[in-house]
């Protein structure tokens, strides 16, 4: 299995543009393609999967153990033959962490898997200086490989011509792989976590078809493919975490599609049966489940709706009576609380199970790596077993208390952070979603 990373120096450059045009492209040239993307993303993901037709994987190298890393890259050459693997954040951005150690930035997927990067650079305001930028990026960690260099936004004919005059000139071994001009009609919509999701998108196929078009139109793609480089040899071992049951219903629509399938595919090779549910449809988790796994997502924009789902909400209340495990992650968290005030001011009651209410009235982000430690015995693993995960989101908390606290927090550079979630019983979450069992911090 060979790979190549497509990276850029900051966020915003058009590696997600790059990175599905180049997917599309090859799926439909025949090529045995698969993606991965770099840190803890759902969105991203999902958008890879439709334009290569095959499932994307996370890989996160602060996060994730080395047992879990190499499960999944084993994973992904069972799937395809070239990887393209969208970084994150800028090319050296992570975690804040001691120098010499991994961070969860594009350059430790580079290290670890060998793959060398191929940097994306928006030029919408500079010419020849971006070659500066490009040899900065080449000299600032030499370990990691950048083998080509693909320009973003160019303005035209004359444009391109001063940026490859410029790296012919000052870095004659790095070949400028494709000029990409500036597209308005090639820009995916955002909100507060990110991109919209790729099933909300009204017209994504027609988006990653024009993609893969200026990709076939204004990229080298023949060199690129001569760049990639065979993934450094791995040995797949025990990954992600322990199954919440024998038999897991898992939420699973446009409210709730925040799930890392490394877990869930962990799960299953555990023995576990996934049973999707959609508590949009008003679809209530199954009734022979012993675990119901609310994932993250936008329940805050569909949460009037969910409120009136009276057969749904009923499902969670009849599952944690029956003694079925439940467990929320982020705004799987939330619904389990008593209610959930929208942005604009209206509160929507929610399944009542932990003492918890949220709002979007006034939103304040909360983001960062965590390494969370269970407080008591529980479905999750008994006192002081330890995860690591990640926390982005915009609800503010208007009460939680009652119930006990799940998890002692950490975050990524061991600064205390207090106490996460909730826990009542077989009933527990927290704004946390987790990606893996707690491991060393690794050393480069």
């Amino acid at each position: 299995m060979r790979g190549l990373i497509v990276a850029a120096p900051a966020s915003g450059s058009g590696k997600t543009l790059v990175t599905l045009g180049l997917l599309r492209y090859l799926a439909n040239s025949g090529e045995k393609v698969v993606s991965a993307k770099v840190g803890p993303d759902y969105i991203d993901p999902a958008f890879h999967a439709v334009a290569s037709g095959q499932p994307c994987r996370n890989l996160d190298a602060w996060a994730m153990r080395d047992e879990t890393l190499n499960t999944v890259l084993s994973g992904l050459s069972d799937d395809g033959e070239l990887v393209v693997c969208e970084g994150v954040m800028g090319l050296f951005d992570g975690a804040r962490v001691a120098p010499d150690t991994v961070s969860g930035s594009s350059a430790d997927i580079a290290r670890m898997t060998n793959w060398p990067v191929v940097l994306t650079v928006d030029v919408r305001a500079q010419a020849a200086s971006a070659a500066a930028v490009v040899r900065g990026f080449i000299g600032h960690e030499p370990d990691v490989e950048i083998i080509g260099v693909i320009f973003n936004q160019i303005g035209g004919a004359e444009h391109a011509k001063i940026l490859h005059s410029a790296i012919t000139a000052s870095l004659p071994d790095i070949p400028v792989i494709g000029c990409l001009p500036r597209c308005e009609g090639l820009a995916l919509p955002s909100r507060h976590l990110g991109l919209v999701q790729a099933l909300e998108h009204p017209d994504l196929e027609g988006f990653i078809d024009g993609a893969a078009k200026m990709i076939a139109d204004h990229l080298d793609v023949p060199t690129l493919l001569a760049l990639a480089r065979p993934v450094a040899e791995t040995k797949a071992g025990n990954s992600g975490t322990a199954p919440l049951g024998q038999r897991i219903a898992i939420a699973r629509d446009a409210a709730f599609a925040f799930s890392y399938d490394h877990l869930l595919d962990g799960w299953q090779a555990a023995g576990a049966e996934i049973i999707p549910f959609s508590p949009l449809a008003d679809e209530p988790p199954a009734g022979s489940v012993d675990a119901v796994y609310l994932p993250g997502g936008y329940p805050e924009l569909h949460a009037g709706r969910l409120a009136a789902n009276a057969t749904y909400l009923a499902g969670l209340r009849n599952a944690a009576v029956r003694g079925a495990n439940l467990f929320g992650e982020c705004g799987g968290y939330m619904v389990l609380g008593q209610g959930m005030v929208d942005a604009k001011g209206a509160r929507h009651a929610m399944a009542g199970l932990l003492q918890l209410e949220t709002s979007f009235e006034t939103p304040r982000l909360h983001l960062g790596y965590r390494s969370a430690a269970l407080l008591a015995d529980g479905f999750l693993g008994a006192a002081g077993k330890a995860f690591r995960g990640h926390e982005f989101h915009y609800a503010s908390v208007l009460v939680e208390e009652g119930d006990k606290p799940l998890f002692l927090t950490t975050d990524a550079a061991g600064g205390n952070s207090g106490t996460a979630g909730l826990v009542d019983g077989n009933v527990a979450g927290s704004f946390i979603h987790l990606i893996d069992q707690e491991t060393l911090p690794r050393s480069r």
